[in-house]
């Protein structure tokens, strides 16, 4: 729930390849 206030501290994610090269290695 707090990943939602603070997209910056869980993965420094924008649009399309940065957000699947940080969250999608995050969430793997």
């Amino acid at each position: 729930m707090s990943g939602k206030s603070d997209p910056s501290r869980r993965c420094p994610c924008g649009s399309g390849k940065m957000f699947k090269n940080c969250c999608m290695k995050r969430s793997r």
